[in-house]
Order: C-alpha cells, then structure tokens, then sequence
C-alpha cells in the first residue's frame, strides 16, 4: 500500500468516528503527540498546517506509542480503549477495516 502511516491512522479514524488515536511520533530529533479523529490530524505540541495535504505524521517519522481513546476526546479524563498498540497491533486494526 503506498499510503503514508499518517493517511493510514487518518482513513482509520474516518471509518471508527468513535475513536480518537493519540499518537506519539519523532520527527527529526523533535517529539510530538498527535490527535487524529475522524480524517484529520493535528499536533497537539507544534502547529499544525492549514493545509491538510500537508502531513502532520510525514513518511519517515518514528512512532513510538499509539492509544486508541473514546470519543470525545478529554485531556483531562481521556478513556483509553487500549493503550500503547504495537506495531504488530497497530497493523492488525488497520487491516480490519481495510486501510
């Protein structure tokens, strides 16, 4: 699949508006915390585009962590459907519904 990891989380969202993921990502030699929720992504420690063909988690970028939490999402009580997905489990989801 030539998606980015980024579009992927993105069209992944779309397809479970119910969930929001918290992604946690390198970039460079910058840490970043990422809310994607129903198509879109934004940084929630740097701006963010107003482009949204501009990627927030580009080709290249390292992710360390993924969380999948409820809708809406509450920073200050977040309910976590699962926390710190692997690779292996990220993959798994993503399959599932077809991105």
């Amino acid at each position: 699949m030539n998606n980015s990891i980024g579009k992927r989380l993105e069209q992944y969202t779309s397809k479970r508006p119910q969930e929001v993921l918290l992604v946690t990502v390198e970039l460079g030699d910058q840490q970043d915390k990422v809310a994607i929720f129903k198509g879109f992504s934004s940084s929630l420690m740097r701006p963010t585009a107003f482009d949204p063909d501009v990627e927030v988690i580009p080709n290249g970028a390292r992710i360390f962590s993924v969380d999948r939490i409820k809708s809406p999402y509450n920073p200050e009580n977040p309910q976590y459907i699962q926390q710190e997905i692997s690779g292996e489990a990220l993959e798994d989801l993503l399959a599932e519904v077809g991105v």
